[in-house]
């Protein structure tokens, strides 16, 4: 009796394979590596804004780098109309922050003329910064310094926070207060620069300008 053979081509085990087939693989590799970089884009970015300054031999930035960041307490804030802020509300810009009683001296009038000169500095990147007041206490501030520093075109932020969180959050450098210092927060929420008390302006809008240039976030 004849056995039938099938007549189904057996596949050669030493065939090359199909070239084509391998490209669209390594292609389609490659497009989902570069979506997956898109969706990591603003993490990376806001690494690269921290590092980028990091001084190799001399140093190239004015404000000290904090190491590690401190991300964002889950704290709530209290507007001037009373209202609660929750300050992970906040993410999405570069904010300065500054701290003092609602008693504001000199040194604390300073801090807020600098802070507004800075950001007005900015030119069109200023909407990317807000610069803020964490006020320690529940006490009346001056109209005045409302008038001249909480209202649109200066855009600072009156905002009242527990100074138990504030101490937690904002470090003092040694030998100083957290009052004596302009902190600044990425849009993440990290806390990763602190400038040192009566900061020179300039040296402090040439940090911002560098971090705005090579981040896209906030």
């Amino acid at each position: 009796m004849n056995v039938q053979t099938s007549s189904m081509p057996q596949q050669d085990p030493s065939a090359t394979p199909d070239p084509r087939i391998d490209a669209r693989t390594r292609r389609g590799r490659l497009q989902m590596l570069m979506l997956l970089l898109v969706c990591a884009s603003p993490v990376l970015f806001s690494y690269f804004t921290y590092y980028v300054i990091k001084p190799t031999g001399a140093s190239t930035n004015y404000g000290a780098l904090v190491d590690p960041q401190r991300p964002m307490p889950a704290a709530q804030l209290v507007n001037e109309r009373g209202e609660a802020v929750p300050l992970a509300s906040m993410r999405g810009k570069w904010l300065m922050l500054m701290t003092d009683p609602s008693a504001c001296d000199d040194a604390c009038a300073r801090k807020l003329f600098t802070m507004r000169q800075i950001r007005a500095g900015q030119g069109e990147d200023r909407e990317r910064i807000v610069p803020v007041w964490l006020i320690q206490d529940a006490g009346k501030v001056d109209d005045r310094l409302s008038a001249a520093y909480n209202e649109p075109y200066a855009g600072v932020r009156f905002l009242r926070m527990d100074q138990a969180t504030i101490a937690q959050w904002l470090p003092a450098q040694e030998g100083s207060r957290a009052e004596d210092t302009i902190f600044l927060v990425d849009p993440l929420g990290n806390l990763m620069m602190r400038w040192p008390k009566d900061p020179d302006p300039k040296k402090v809008s040439s940090d911002l300008k560098k971090l705005l240039k090579y981040s896209r976030i906030g």
